[in-house]
């Protein structure tokens, strides 16, 4: 970047949003040479959840030069355990499983940490990155000009700048979708969740030794994620009924949750809150329309599902490099620009369906029996492994044992309709028990 860009009110790309899908793309187009302006509205650290990375993620940190990095500051996590509360049971889906096994590890993180680093790298690649700095309003042209973007830092001080792209990768603040009005809430999937920091919290050990585990409860679900030092992540996401009548603070309602799971209050015995306790609603959302003249969506700005098999920091470096590459190309042809974001958009989408069949399903009496007895017939628990790794994009290899997977269950689902008790085999899977 040369002394005239470092000032210049007028950059190739702006990018609202400094977390991960931000400071991906910002860090890639620095990279390719363009001026690109990131603008954060809080300052990093800060706290945020979404701590549970997936191997998938690996390729992305080597191509931003930060895979030591976050190796760093990560737990070593070789896979997922999910833990019946009816049973008591737990089934372990260990990475190196997958189909795609060129990558079986991940790691979980701080997400303080882990943002700051990015947003840092973007950075040192030669972005101009703003914290502590609020967007206003844009005002898109449609014409293939300028945009004008307003922003406001904490002192009051406010700028204007002029760039020819936008990315907003502005989180669950979806700031041009709300604008817009083109956000679509999923009243499939609504649900809300609670979640806090502990410390004491009882660890698995030796073959599940940083896993994150899921633990089925009534109306929902938890996770517990071994973060570095002795801190846990715990959240629960329950749908409508869970949070029916309820009343309290969300530190009510989490302590309550906690009490009434059998499985994870025997985890969370003499533990200690180390946190506030946070609350979010409304998790499942998509944008009818993610892209547009000089601008383009990308991660939770463009969808959100679900958080259960931690795809959100995936979806959203995802949605970084594809929207990097997009508005790159678009710069020197727009044509070809606009055609690469509308292509964005779909792969992100046809990702998001592929993974919430199964999430919209989790409260499924049959989808939970199949998930606690996984079969291998027709690969068919290799291939949801696949998923949980973050294989995310479409492969008939991978389509394959999925489908089959469906298949079944819409099979036992028909004679669990009939009140035909279903009956499977106990897994091989190794189990943690309580």
């Amino acid at each position: 970047m040369n002394a005239s860009q470092s000032h210049s009110s007028r950059p190739d790309v702006l990018i609202i949003g400094g977390g991960p899908a931000g400071a991906t793309a910002a860090a890639l187009l620095a990279m390719k040479g363009r001026d690109v302006v990131l603008v954060e509205k809080e300052a990093h650290p800060r706290f945020h959840i979404g701590e549970s990375l997936l191997p998938r993620n690996l390729d992305i940190f080597e191509r931003l030069g930060v895979l030591e990095q976050v190796r760093e500051i990560g737990v070593h996590k070789p896979g997922a355990e999910f833990v019946s509360d009816r049973t008591g049971r737990s089934c372990a889906f260990p990475f190196h499983n997958a189909l795609n096994r060129d990558r079986t590890h991940a790691w979980q993180v701080r997400r303080a940490d882990f943002d700051a680093l990015l947003f840092k790298n973007a950075g040192a690649r030669g972005a101009r990155c703003f914290e502590r700095t609020r967007v206003t309003n844009v005002k898109l042209d449609s014409a293939g000009g300028r945009h004008i973007v307003s922003t406001q830092d904490e002192s009051g001080s406010t700028r204007e700048w002029y760039p020819r792209y936008v990315l907003d990768a502005s989180g669950r603040d979806t700031f041009l979708a709300s604008r817009m009005k083109v956000k679509t809430s999923n009243k499939y999937n609504n649900t809300a969740a609670v979640y806090a920091h502990f410390t004491g919290v009882t660890r698995r050990e030796g073959e599940l030794a940083g896993y994150i585990s899921i633990h089925l409860a009534e109306d929902g679900w938890f996770w517990l994620i071994p973060l570095p030092g002795d801190t846990m992540s715990i959240g629960f996401v329950g749908n409508q009924s869970a949070w029916k009548e309820r009343t309290g603070t969300p530190t009510d309602l989490l302590t309550g949750r906690i009490a009434s799971s059998p499985t994870v209050a025997a985890r969370v015995q003499g533990a200690q809150r180390v946190s506030e306790v946070y609350s979010t609603a409304n998790y499942s959302y998509r944008a009818r329309e993610g892209n547009g003249d000089g601008f383009l969506m990308i991660g939770d700005a463009y969808g959100f599902v679900d958080p259960m098999f931690s795809t959100g920091v995936l979806m959203a470096m995802t949605g970084g490099e594809l929207g990097a590459e997009a508005a790159h190309v678009w710069l020197d042809d727009p044509a070809r620009g606009k055609k690469l974001a509308r292509s964005a958009n779909e792969e992100l989408s046809e990702a998001m369906d592929r993974i919430s069949w199964l999430i919209y399903r989790v409260n499924d009496p049959v989808m939970r029996t199949l998930f606690m007895a996984p079969s291998n017939r027709f690969w068919m628990r290799d291939g949801i492994v696949n998923l949980l790794a973050g294989n995310l994009r479409g492969s008939w290899r991978a389509a394959f044992p999925v489908m089959c997977f469906k298949a079944v269950y819409h099979v036992l689902s028909a004679l669990h309709r009939r009140g035909i008790e279903i009956s499977l085999p106990e897994t091989e899977m190794p189990s943690a028990g309580n």
